[in-house]
């Protein structure tokens, strides 16, 4: 024990930057498997595939189910919102051609809505470094994406928002709900009842709107196995971790590093030009987070 002692905390102390450096691939991986499916059509696939790995894994490793029903059921609406309605709004708006940049902005957000929720819904004190490290984060998004919004015409700007203010709205209560009311659970079977409303809810929608015809190319594969391993059950993992440690504003101001990161990952692998506003914005944003997550 002693042994892996003092490696552990350092090791958890890395698992924020972790999290939003697999957060982030989460646009990559929706706009290399979009062209071969309809957005909720794609996300069923994918919660199916998770539901299916993790419940193998459930079955081998044998990991304890919540013992009160009711749970099962908190457990199961933080999942719904956490997942099913921010995905499906944030691969809705990206299919219907909002720039991912312009919809990072939007659920950019989301910080400073959790932080108005968590001091009235679970009574946490928001102390003014923490709301100026919120106000520079957004700041410093909007100066990452400023390049991209301008090539959206504002005639279609409403309907491409709505899904991604529903994936706004949807991820702060997730959050927010999660905290309260079930901060702390088996992340085995979490996972899978989390994921089953979220299949279950977005297969009748998708039946009901779209095709659901896929076609079966190794970008589509390779986009949906890097989804369900890397994001659904890495990245959430790392989430429901930090959900349980930390407060709601200190997990959601991670989400500020995702439009920068996300940035540096397509100038990485597609070529996308990052101005010199895109960079000073990724300064801002850190040091957004950084203010916001210090430990007073």
């Amino acid at each position: 024990m002693s042994e892996h002692g003092p490696a552990r905390p350092a090791i958890e102390a890395m698992y924020p930057l972790l999290f939003v450096l697999l957060w982030s691939t989460g646009f990559i991986g929706a706009k290399f498997g979009l062209p071969d499916a309809a957005p909720l059509t794609f996300l069923a696939w994918r919660y199916a595939a998770v539901i299916v790995l993790m419940g193998a894994i459930v079955a081998l490793t044998r990991a304890p189910w919540p013992q009160a029903s009711g749970a099962w059921a908190h457990i199961g609406v933080s999942g719904l919102l956490v997942h099913g309605v921010y995905l499906g709004g944030v691969f809705t708006a990206i299919s219907h051609g909002l720039p991912a940049g312009l919809t990072a902005l939007v659920v950019g957000l989301q910080p400073v809505v959790t932080a108005l929720g968590a001091r009235a819904f679970l009574g946490e004190r928001v102390l003014p470094a923490q709301w100026a490290g919120l106000a520079l984060g957004f700041l410093g998004v909007g100066l990452v994406v400023a390049e991209k919004t301008a090539s959206v015409h504002g005639q279609a700007l409403a309907t491409m928002l709505l899904p991604a203010v529903v994936a706004l709205l949807g991820i702060t209560a997730g959050t927010l709900y999660q905290k309260r009311f079930c901060p702390s659970f088996d992340l085995r079977t979490g996972s899978v009842i989390q994921f089953v409303p979220c299949l279950a809810v977005t297969a009748v929608l998708a039946l009901a709107t779209e095709s659901t015809a896929v076609h079966w190319t190794p970008a589509f594969i390779f986009a949906l196995a890097w989804l369900v391993l890397v994001l659904s059950i890495g990245a959430v993992s790392l989430l429901n971790l930090l959900i349980r440690r930390g407060s709601a504003v200190n997990v959601a101001s991670l989400f500020y590093l995702t439009p920068p990161t996300t940035a540096l990952i397509a100038w990485g692998l597609f070529g996308e030009k990052l101005g010199g506003l895109a960079l000073v914005g990724m300064g801002l944003a850190a040091f957004g987070v950084w203010l916001a997550r210090g430990k007073r």
